[in-house]
């Protein structure tokens, strides 16, 4: 470790592996693409034979997910059994199609018991931070550290420009009057990904909460989160390689890992927080282990709590008065509403799309921002965490799974052509925030979830609409996948 903690502890090995999550063999290969259409497909089939029959006989299975996805989407909005009916069967036929693989056989995840992992002596490394605690929400944005009145002038800012909702800026507001919720005392705050760029890690060491951080193997990513719990005030502990070394993959270590997080917890409430990204598949994988050790420690303890955080490249259910706010953009285009037109004639109407031109009984709309590129996988795998959150909270659990906004990421810069519509946002007032702000918004929600608990949610689907950062996209004139091209092409005439 480069850092200077004033206590590493390093006792107990966990075991080896045994098996790991998957998707069933296949000729040789583990395809995704059939164990996706059916998870789909088993969830539309709860409100719509159609679309059930129309996911199933997809030709252009990875351009048509994003539609039959959104589809769903809005197929949620309607009863609050709907919802609900939707998440469990969505979760259930996930654990139904994938698979454990133990050797050269495999089984279904319906068949796996996570709580018989091997248990071994609770001791992993430990570094207590040498840092003071900070005890007031400071914010960086734009060269600056926002804190105290400065930060609530922003926040209203924010709000005045639709870049976030008012429940945002009430719930940011609720922590900065009451900074001892930063440390979340009296809990343990698993992180899996704590290495991940959004994950929360670095605002909650500083601010001295209570970590138990997983992660996989690689040297440069533990000394990143060594690094971290040193320099801050709280402590961060995690479990060990049978060679003394850190990183577990929870895909393959999963009934031991949830074995160490029953006897980590120690009594304390635990808040199983899901942070870690993964390529194609593996995305869908991890998001099946933490769905299981969910399960697991729900069900053992009634006071665990669970976090996510929701893509704002998704579908969302949005409430009457974020649909007003998009029709009256519309209508305050001004002159830009002639250049417009050329451009939607000459692409057919494929360009400057109204938004929520569609709306459900209630007065709401969907918000569509799914876009192909980003894959079924990945797609997919965020909408099963989304179904465990309305899941866990109709069971009674505090569940914080707030929308982020649009952020400058790894995964992003490595990807042209949404860097381009990220620097072209901008020209259809949509903010795209710098990984550090976008760290520190997110966990003061998580904070807040945890001490804060909502009244009564109008609809399930209200769990990702409220306390929403969503840069501008839900809030624009414009149906946001018809102005991403054009986003993109000014992205690309945009010096870096």
């Amino acid at each position: 470790m480069t850092s200077d903690p004033t206590s590493i502890v390093a006792i107990g090995h966990l075991p080896h592996a045994t098996g790991g999550i998957d998707f069933p063999l296949v000729s040789n290969a583990r395809p995704t693409t059939p164990v996706l259409t059916r998870i789909l497909a088993d969830a539309s089939g709860t409100t719509s034979q159609d679309l059930r029959r129309r996911v199933l006989e997809s030709a252009t299975w990875r351009t048509d997910y994003a539609t039959l996805l959104a589809e769903l989407t809005s197929a949620s909005a309607r009863e609050t059994p709907t919802a609900y009916t939707i998440a469990t069967e969505g979760l259930a036929s996930a654990r139904r199609n994938m698979i454990w693989a133990h050797g050269t056989a495999e089984s279904p995840l319906d068949d796996l018991d996570v709580s018989s992992g091997q248990a071994w002596d609770p001791g992993m490394e430990t570094v207590t931070g040498t840092g003071r605690p900070v005890m007031q929400l400071q914010v960086p944005y734009r060269g600056r550290q926002l804190a105290g009145s400065a930060l609530l002038d922003q926040l209203d800012v924010w709000v005045a420009e639709g870049t976030g909702e008012p429940s945002f800026r009430d719930a940011i507001a609720r922590v900065v009057a009451h900074p001892e919720w930063l440390p979340a005392p009296g809990r343990r705050i698993v992180l899996i990904g704590a290495g991940a760029e959004l994950s929360p890690l670095a605002p909650l060491t500083t601010w001295g909460a209570d970590v138990l951080a997983i992660d996989v193997a690689g040297s440069d990513l533990w000394r990143r989160i060594g690094d971290l719990a040193g320099a801050g005030a709280g402590t961060v502990q995690w479990p060990l390689r049978p060679d003394g070394t850190p990183g577990l993959d929870v895909t393959s270590h999963l009934r031991e890992l949830t074995a160490w997080l029953n006897q980590a917890a120690d009594d304390a409430p635990l808040v199983l927080g899901m942070y870690a990204y993964a390529d194609r598949g593996a995305h869908v994988r991890v998001t099946m282990a933490v769905d299981l050790m969910a399960t697991h420690l729900c069900t053992v303890n009634p006071e665990t709590s669970l976090s996510y955080l929701a893509t704002p490249t998704d579908a969302f259910v949005v409430p009457r008065e974020v649909v007003h706010a998009g029709h009256a953009a519309w209508r305050d285009r001004g002159a830009l509403k002639h250049l417009q037109w050329l451009a939607r004639c000459a692409s057919r109407g494929a360009l400057f799309q109204p938004s929520y031109t569609t709306l459900h009984e209630n007065g709401t709309g969907i918000a569509d921002i799914l876009v192909p590129q980003q894959g079924p996988s990945y797609a997919l795998a965020k909408r099963l965490q989304r179904w465990r959150g309305i899941i866990a909270e109709h069971d009674g659990h505090p569940v914080s799974f707030n929308v982020a906004p649009a952020s400058w990421t790894r995964s992003v810069t490595r990807n042209r052509v949404l860097a381009a519509a990220y620097r072209g946002a901008r020209h259809f007032r949509v903010e795209v925030f710098e990984p550090d702000t976008c760290r520190v918004l997110m966990a003061a929600l998580l904070v807040h979830d945890l001490h804060h608990r909502p009244g009564t949610r109008p609809h399930p689907e209200a769990l990702f609409s409220d306390q929403a950062l969503h840069g501008g996209l839900w809030r624009s004139a414009y149906e946001p996948k018809s102005a991403l091209g054009f986003a993109a092409l000014l992205g690309a005439l945009t010096p870096h």
